[in-house]
Protein backbone atom coordinates (compact mmCIF):
# COMPACT_ATOMS: atom_id res chain seq x y z
CA UNK A 1 0.00 0.00 0.00
CA UNK A 2 1.20 3.46 -1.06
CA UNK A 3 -0.56 5.83 0.87
CA UNK A 4 0.38 9.38 2.26
CA UNK A 5 -1.66 11.88 4.61
CA UNK A 6 0.00 15.24 5.07
CA UNK A 7 -0.98 18.80 6.54
CA UNK A 8 1.21 22.05 5.91
CA UNK A 9 1.69 25.12 4.33
CA UNK A 10 2.74 26.17 0.80
CA UNK A 11 6.19 27.39 0.67
CA UNK A 12 5.19 29.59 -2.70
CA UNK A 13 2.12 29.78 -4.74
CA UNK A 14 1.44 26.69 -6.74
CA UNK A 15 2.89 26.51 -11.09
CA UNK A 16 0.69 25.46 -13.70
CA UNK A 17 2.07 23.80 -16.37
CA UNK A 18 0.46 21.72 -19.03
CA UNK A 19 1.79 18.28 -20.83
CA UNK A 20 2.77 19.39 -24.55
CA UNK A 21 1.08 16.52 -25.98
CA UNK A 22 -1.79 16.47 -25.12
CA UNK A 23 -2.04 19.67 -22.99
CA UNK A 24 -2.71 18.18 -19.68
CA UNK A 25 -2.76 20.32 -16.56
CA UNK A 26 -0.34 19.70 -14.12
CA UNK A 27 0.38 22.19 -10.73
CA UNK A 28 3.57 21.53 -8.49
CA UNK A 29 3.83 23.28 -5.34
CA UNK A 30 6.27 22.25 -1.79
CA UNK A 31 4.44 21.42 1.43
CA UNK A 32 6.35 22.97 4.58
CA UNK A 33 5.40 19.90 6.90
CA UNK A 34 6.32 20.32 10.56
CA UNK A 35 8.23 17.72 11.96
CA UNK A 36 6.50 16.36 15.47
CA UNK A 37 9.25 16.81 17.51
CA UNK A 38 11.54 19.49 18.71
CA UNK A 39 15.10 19.46 17.88
CA UNK A 40 18.61 20.19 20.19
CA UNK A 41 17.81 23.67 20.48
CA UNK A 42 13.79 23.52 21.26
CA UNK A 43 12.88 24.22 18.04
CA UNK A 44 10.56 22.88 15.50
CA UNK A 45 12.00 21.45 12.34
CA UNK A 46 9.90 21.03 9.26
CA UNK A 47 10.31 18.81 5.73
CA UNK A 48 9.54 20.21 2.94
CA UNK A 49 8.06 17.97 0.24
CA UNK A 50 7.13 18.64 -3.24
CA UNK A 51 3.27 17.95 -4.20
CA UNK A 52 1.79 16.81 -7.88
CA UNK A 53 -1.73 17.68 -8.52
CA UNK A 54 -3.23 16.87 -12.07
CA UNK A 55 -5.87 17.74 -14.11
CA UNK A 56 -8.87 20.36 -13.01
CA UNK A 57 -7.53 19.66 -9.34
CA UNK A 58 -4.53 21.04 -10.87
CA UNK A 59 -6.20 24.14 -12.33
CA UNK A 60 -8.40 24.31 -8.81
CA UNK A 61 -4.95 24.44 -6.73
CA UNK A 62 -3.23 26.91 -8.87
CA UNK A 63 -5.93 29.69 -9.17
CA UNK A 64 -6.97 29.19 -5.43
CA UNK A 65 -3.80 28.41 -3.41
CA UNK A 66 -1.19 31.07 -2.64
CA UNK A 67 2.13 31.23 -0.75
CA UNK A 68 1.34 30.24 3.15
CA UNK A 69 -2.22 28.43 2.56
CA UNK A 70 -2.95 25.53 5.23
CA UNK A 71 -3.62 22.28 3.01
CA UNK A 72 -4.02 18.73 3.47
CA UNK A 73 -2.94 16.84 1.09
CA UNK A 74 -3.94 12.82 0.55
CA UNK A 75 -1.64 10.90 -2.27
CA UNK A 76 1.13 8.24 -3.40
CA UNK A 77 4.72 8.71 -2.70
CA UNK A 78 6.57 8.75 -6.08
CA UNK A 79 10.11 7.58 -6.77
CA UNK A 80 11.06 8.68 -10.53
CA UNK A 81 14.47 9.64 -12.16
CA UNK A 82 15.70 11.77 -14.99
CA UNK A 83 18.64 12.55 -16.63
CA UNK A 84 19.81 16.47 -16.92
CA UNK A 85 21.42 17.90 -20.11
CA UNK A 86 24.66 17.42 -18.50
CA UNK A 87 24.26 13.94 -18.96
CA UNK A 88 23.81 13.28 -14.77
CA UNK A 89 21.24 11.12 -13.45
CA UNK A 90 18.81 12.62 -10.87
CA UNK A 91 16.48 11.23 -8.60
CA UNK A 92 13.08 13.17 -7.22
CA UNK A 93 10.50 12.13 -4.61
CA UNK A 94 7.43 13.60 -4.68
CA UNK A 95 3.64 13.39 -3.49
CA UNK A 96 1.34 13.15 -6.56
CA UNK A 97 -2.00 14.37 -5.08
CA UNK A 98 -5.23 13.06 -5.61
CA UNK A 99 -6.96 15.02 -3.07
CA UNK A 100 -6.52 18.56 -1.84
CA UNK A 101 -8.36 19.69 1.28
CA UNK A 102 -7.86 23.92 1.92
CA UNK A 103 -8.36 24.06 5.78
CA UNK A 104 -8.11 27.81 6.45
CA UNK A 105 -10.12 30.57 4.47
CA UNK A 106 -8.03 33.44 2.32
CA UNK A 107 -6.20 36.05 3.76
CA UNK A 108 -7.18 38.84 2.00
CA UNK A 109 -10.76 39.46 0.16
CA UNK A 110 -9.57 39.79 -3.09
CA UNK A 111 -8.66 36.05 -3.07
CA UNK A 112 -11.91 33.68 -3.80
CA UNK A 113 -13.86 32.12 -1.17
CA UNK A 114 -13.02 28.58 -1.94
CA UNK A 115 -16.18 27.51 0.36
CA UNK A 116 -18.42 28.55 -2.74
CA UNK A 117 -15.86 26.55 -4.99
CA UNK A 118 -15.64 22.59 -5.39
CA UNK A 119 -12.05 22.37 -5.27
CA UNK A 120 -11.86 18.98 -3.28
CA UNK A 121 -12.06 16.74 -6.19
CA UNK A 122 -10.80 13.34 -6.06
CA UNK A 123 -8.99 12.20 -9.35
CA UNK A 124 -8.81 8.62 -10.12
CA UNK A 125 -5.11 8.05 -10.34
CA UNK A 126 -5.18 6.55 -13.86
CA UNK A 127 -2.02 8.40 -15.56
CA UNK A 128 -2.53 6.13 -18.53
CA UNK A 129 -2.75 9.29 -21.42
CA UNK A 130 -0.05 10.75 -20.07
CA UNK A 131 3.33 9.70 -21.26
CA UNK A 132 7.11 9.44 -18.90
CA UNK A 133 8.41 12.00 -21.43
CA UNK A 134 5.47 14.37 -21.39
CA UNK A 135 6.07 15.63 -17.52
CA UNK A 136 7.14 19.19 -18.03
CA UNK A 137 9.39 19.38 -14.97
Amino acid sequence: MNKVILIGRLTRDPELRYTPANSVPVATFTLAVDRPFLNQKGEREADFIRIVVWRKLAENCANILKKGRQVAVSGRLQVRSYDTPEGQRRSVTEVVADEVKFLDKPKTSTEPDFDSIDVNMDFDGVNDDIGGNEVPF
